[in-house]
């Protein structure tokens, strides 16, 4: 049986950093194609899609749009270019999957066969959020088949608004992380840098404790602070810099487990604040799958279940986070591995990807089967979002 094709509304891009939406979809398009429409890029010339496909079956789709056009007219140059794609490429009835509700004003026409809500985050709560997001997001939930959570925190926000919603923490690629594990040549740019060491990647933005970071690395000049990822939404200047801070910068997902194998704690220093309200952060898995003790702030999502199961120190202040990397500089990582393990071993994209499409197949097989019911013989077996 043809599966639906995949066409997927994002303000992610697909080559900033490697997560969630690569992870899934990348699985998604072993069995169908997967078309991932971008947010618009300005430029000079005339409005066009530009289209690559960076994995197999996953076509990344960029409308690029003239600076001088007024929001209204680049809504209806991001429907038509959408609409053009999907009619060249001969993409009938698709899943919906939204990333952001910002894409129902160009996206809401679509003849769907299921729509699709895989909320991340609590978009809203991030830094120059546009105002008209909450009330696309109450459309958008109107409107969703399935409703998916990037944590468990957000399901508990979300599950009153919907009647069908499903939590889906991020998961990890074990084995690619537990490369760690072993010795491995340390990357050119953190060589020189002396023991102890704490790490950090991901994107450096509203959601990162710069003063945290600071005041660790002024209360012990003896441990080197290494942070990997590239800087958004703050500005760069505001960084602290210190002898002992390293501002590597963004790297490839593939260098990670390099980066992550000559630290020796992963730390998490979030700060506590709206952005950071519902956030489960992918790294968690990653850095106990890469073999390493983690420090992180009291993240709700973290402390529950990674702190309750023993596998994450967490610490509220500066001082209890030094304290808390000293003693985990001191642990017995043997023990501590056997826990990370029993955590590790009940998750996994692939495992994760299998549940959601079940519960799709469900949606769309129950759409068909009212489709053919001879009481119905007129209802679509696809909605218009």
């Amino acid at each position: 049986m043809h599966l639906p094709d995949f066409v997927v509304l994002s303000h992610l891009r697909w080559g900033f950093v490697l997560q969630r939406p690569q992870h899934l979809m990348t699985r998604f398009a072993r069995s169908r194609r997967v078309f991932f429409v971008e947010e618009p890029i300005f430029h000079d010339g005339p409005p066009r899609m530009k289209v690559t496909e960076p994995a197999p079956n996953v076509f990344v789709a960029v409308p690029l749009l003239p600076h001088h056009h007024s929001h209204a007219e680049n809504i209806a140059e991001q429907r038509r270019l959408l609409d053009e794609l999907l009619g060249e490429r001969r993409v009938h009835q698709p899943i919906a999957w939204f990333y952001t509700p910002m894409a129902m004003p160009f996206a809401r026409h679509l003849a769907a066969s299921a729509v699709i809500w895989d909320c991340m985050d609590e978009l809203s709560h991030f830094a120059f959020a546009p105002k008209e997001l909450v009330d696309l997001e109450r459309e958008l939930l109107a409107h969703a088949d399935l409703v998916f959570t990037g944590g468990h925190s957000l399901y508990e926000a979300k599950r009153d608004r919907h009647h069908s919603v499903h939590a889906f923490p991020s998961s990890v690629d074990a084995e690619h992380f537990a490369a760690a594990r072993g010795h491995r040549r340390d990357p050119v740019d953190q060589a020189s840098l002396g023991h102890p060491r704490l790490g950090f990647y991901g994107v450096v933005d509203e959601r990162f404790d710069t003063e945290l970071v600071a005041a660790v690395a002024d209360a012990r000049p003896d441990w080197n602070l290494v942070v990997v990822g590239p800087v958004a939404k703050i500005d760069p200047r505001s960084l602290p810099r210190r002898a002992n801070i390293r501002w590597i910068g963004q790297r490839g997902y593939a260098e990670l487990p390099a980066y992550l194998s000559g630290w020796d704690v992963a730390i998490m220093p979030f700060a506590l604040n709206d952005a950071t309200k519902y956030i489960s952060p992918t790294k968690t898995l990653e850095f106990l799958a890469g073999g390493k003790p983690v420090v992180s702030t009291p993240i709700r999502d973290v402390v529950r279940p990674y702190g309750e199961h023993a596998v994450v120190r967490i610490a509220g202040t500066p001082d209890e986070f030094v304290a808390a990397c000293a003693a985990a500089l001191s642990e017995d990582a043997g023990e501590r591995i056997a826990r990370a393990d029993a955590v590790l071993s009940q998750t996994s994209w692939d495992r994760t990807h299998a549940r959601m499409a079940a519960l799709i197949d469900e949606v769309c097989e129950r759409r068909r089967g009212r489709h053919d019911h001879p009481n119905h013989p007129r209802e679509a077996a696809c909605s218009t979002i």
